[in-house]
């Protein structure tokens, strides 16, 4: 691929010599030629003209350069992505010790991959585009990822913007390499419980990996109790709890496709409870078991993002005090709160807050016990690499 030659505003200068590793569009002074899309950008220091991060040119994006190193150059040979990728599985280790086979291995910027993830189901490597960057170097990362030997297939997956390139010679879903079957379930495993995801045609690459350890520490404080499951979707949460012996789980969500996942799910690990699945609105849903007079001994709450955009910000904060106050008022005092956000646009600071404002609002009496961030094969590598939190309530 070409190279381009790129001089830097003094603040975005300032923040890519920080670790930052996104270049938008207005930051650049000056740049050579005429890149495209998976050219090599070359960052030069503005004081004396030295080598200050090597990226990839991203044409079709307002970050216009995706930094992967700085202070060093680099040459995006096999060696340089061996060495990445067996930096990420290291990271690892330790998840990879419990009694799992699905994690993800690479998570963007945050492991020196900007707009590229690969997650691990079994025996299926599922490796997803959000840039066409990443194309001129596909086959390196394809060859590199097989050799590790962790997987013996690998599905691509392509984010919308990139799935109606013509010029590729894939497709979304499509398996590159091995004998997975296009459009076919994989079951894995999931601190000791299985699950079906499907790699080619699901969501995002298939599963939700990120909230693994809340799932499981509610498995664990589960036994004996009433779990209501809100936006179950593949019933994450509703296994979990099964599993650690709940007497009855209530799964809702507007999916009704989500909840027979759900319901598929259970029904590959052993319980005794009872399996509830609702399909409707959850804020209609939560009104209407409050107005009946309904609780439960725990109510789980984690929605998909209220926030794709910085303007959207308030109307999700707002949304997220509805869901508190309704579960809040849905709990068995003395009972259990789990409050989830996925949005990246709303700080951790503004969703535990807006929290304590609705739980203070209900006057039942609350106490915050405990706050989890992403799971360890998520790692936070810069502040918008954060999105997800999590917070556990003891109400009444």
């Amino acid at each position: 691929m070409k190279t381009t030659a790129i001089k830097l505003k003094t603040a975005a200068e300032t923040a890519v010599k920080k670790g930052h590793p996104w270049i938008f569009e207005g930051a650049i002074t000056k740049q050579s030629g005429n890149p495209i899309s998976g050219d090599i950008a070359i960052i030069f220091d503005n004081r004396n003209n030295r080598f200050l991060a090597i990226g990839l040119y991203d044409a079709d994006s307002p970050i216009r350069i995706k930094v992967l190193q700085v202070g060093e150059p680099a040459k995006l040979t096999k060696a340089w992505f061996a060495s990445r990728i067996a930096s990420a599985l290291q990271l690892r280790a330790p998840l990879l010790q419990t009694d799992t086979n699905s994690f993800r291995l690479i998570n963007g910027e945050n492991d020196g991959f900007p707009s590229l993830i690969v997650d691990v189901y079994d025996a299926v490597l599922v490796l997803k585009l959000y840039s066409a960057i990443w194309i001129p170097y596909l086959q390196l990362i394809q060859e590199t990822l097989m050799e590790l030997e962790m997987a013996q297939s690998l599905v691509i997956r392509l984010a919308r913007s990139l799935s109606s390139n013509t010029a590729l010679t894939f497709q979304d879903g499509q398996v590159l390499q091995g004998s997975f079957v296009e459009g076919a379930d994989v079951i894995f495993r999931e601190h000791g419980l299985r699950f079906y995801a499907n790699p080619s045609k699901g969501h995002k690459t298939g599963y939700f990996l990120d909230h693994r350890h809340n799932r499981k520490r509610c498995g664990e404080l589960a036994k004996g109790k009433t779990v209501l499951d809100v936006f179950s979707y593949a019933g994450g949460f509703s296994v979990h709890t099964l599993a650690g012996g709940a007497k009855e789980v209530t799964s809702i969500d507007i999916s009704a496709h989500a909840l027979e996942l759900a319901r598929k799910n259970a029904e590959l690990n052993p319980h005794k409870g009872t399996h509830k699945l609702v399909v409707g609105d959850a804020f209609d849903l939560l009104q209407q078991y409050l107005n009946q007079g309904q609780q439960f001994d725990m109510v789980i709450i984690d929605p998909p993002s209220f926030a794709k955009q910085k303007s959207e910000a308030a109307r999700a904060l707002a949304s997220y005090k509805r869901l508190a106050r309704l579960g809040a008022m849905l709990v068995k005092k003395p009972g259990l709160l789990v409050l989830a956000s996925c949005s990246s646009r709303v700080t951790s600071e503004a969703f535990y807050d807006i929290n304590e404002q609705a739980l203070h609002q209900t006057g039942l009496g609350h106490r915050l016990l405990q706050t989890t961030f992403h799971d360890i094969d998520h790692p936070i590598g810069f502040p918008e690499g954060a999105y997800l939190k999590c917070g556990y309530y003891r109400i009444g």
